[in-house]
């Protein structure tokens, strides 16, 4: 072949893939040649993945958490109370209470109306709501907000001091609600949320304020307040602050399993700093039962017996192990401890699988009983321990 033909043959290959043809046979497959309509196709097609693709990140975002939030939100209240609080006089203080100067100077006593914040949820469509004794228990006015902004007086339906639970009535009907959940499951280490209006944040947006956690710890029994009975409460570290008091703890399945009550602050500040606690749902539902159909909850009982704390002296002579329990001083006749079988000289050692500990344990177990409660009591007599169930009667 001659230079001149080799060179032309070079310059035709060259200007052939310049241009795009291809010099491959007729009919052969080609990867060379691309046409507009197909260039618009593959972007059309590159779009549909990014698309897909950020469908799939927006799905990667939602979780059981995100989907109780949406859907316990609407179920969640704020609450604005007035309470009209009695103060003395700081001059009256200087006299006391003798009666030479309180004819010249009367009762220096004041009446202030204090405002207060918390939270409640609703808990049936017909406006139902439940929040803390501590928060509308003593209230004049009781404003609620609901999530769409709309405010509602409430009526105070019944409220209980000792389990520092309140129920409240707004009116109206088909109100969002949320689901009461069994307490008695509860896992320690799930997942739970906390929804409520934590220093009145709730009122800037009309919605509530929500907090994540888990269960750290269930059965705590604490002794915050001698006339409250907080036992038996669900710890978490999901954070509850100033306001949050009333609100739900709620599982990942949208079940409420307690009202946040409580922080633990040691001492050391006024907010959080890692412990909030939930009195259980499982013991607020009988307790709603009876507000709802009473406004109280019925605690004049008596039990008929005296009882005192065993020491280890007491413990030595009656042959046991350790200084635990009470000791039974005294049986009235024809009270529920002599109906039970109960004796002079019995050692109850647990109530309700709870081990008596200390004179604090009974009281606070007593004191959180119900008239018409039936209490399984593990008595100690003549070496041998055995059940005995007390029915509380309520006081004539």
């Amino acid at each position: 072949m001659s230079r001149k033909v080799l060179l032309l043959f070079l310059v035709c290959i060259c200007a052939g893939g310049i241009l795009g043809y291809s010099l491959a046979p007729r009919g052969a497959a080609s990867n060379t040649v691309t046409t507009g309509s197909e260039q618009r196709s593959s972007l059309f097609t590159s779009g549909e993945q990014q698309k897909s693709s950020d469908d799939e990140i927006s799905k990667s975002r939602k979780n059981a958490i995100t989907n109780t939030v949406e859907s316990v939100s609407p179920a969640i209240v704020g609450i604005t109370v007035t309470e009209v609080r009695e103060y003395r006089d700081p001059f009256s203080n200087f006299f006391g209470d003798d009666p030479f100067f309180r004819q010249f100077f009367g009762n220096r006593s004041l009446k202030q109306e204090v405002k207060g914040l918390g939270s409640g949820f609703i808990i049936s469509p017909e406006g139902y709501i439940l929040t803390n004794d501590h928060v509308a228990g003593n209230a004049k006015e009781i404003i609620v907000t609901m999530t769409n902004g709309q405010k509602y007086p409430a009526e105070l339906v019944g409220t209980d001091m000792i389990s520092d639970v309140a129920l409240l009535k707004i009116k109206g009907k088909d109100f969002p609600s949320v689901k009461l959940g069994n307490s008695d499951d509860v896992i320690i280490g799930e997942w739970v949320i906390t929804f409520g209006n934590p220093f009145g944040l709730f009122e800037n947006i009309d919605k509530p304020i929500v907090t994540v956690g888990v269960v750290s710890a269930k059965g705590m029994n604490l002794n915050v307040d001698e006339n409250r009975s907080y036992r038996g409460l669900i710890q978490t570290d999901a954070v509850i602050n100033a306001g949050n008091s009333g609100g739900p703890l709620v599982n990942s399945a949208a079940e409420v399993i307690g009202i946040n009550t409580l922080i633990y602050t040691a001492g050391v500040s006024q907010a959080y700093i890692g412990y909030g606690f939930a009195i259980p749902i499982n013991r607020v539902k009988s307790i709603v039962d009876e507000l709802q159909k009473k406004g109280k909850v019925e605690r004049n009982f008596w039990t008929g017996m005296e009882v005192n704390i065993v020491d280890q002296r007491i413990a030595k002579y009656f042959g046991l192990k350790n200084a635990e329990g009470v000791i039974i001083s005294d049986i009235k006749k024809n009270s529920p401890a002599e109906k039970a079988g109960l004796k002079v000289g019995d050692i109850i050692l647990e109530i309700n699988g709870e081990k008596i500990q200390n004179e604090e344990t009974i009281i606070s177990i007593i004191n959180d009983a119900k008239a018409g409660d039936v209490l399984d009591l593990k008595v100690y007599r003549d070496k041998k321990t055995f059940s005995v169930n007390m029915t509380l009667e309520k006081r004539t």
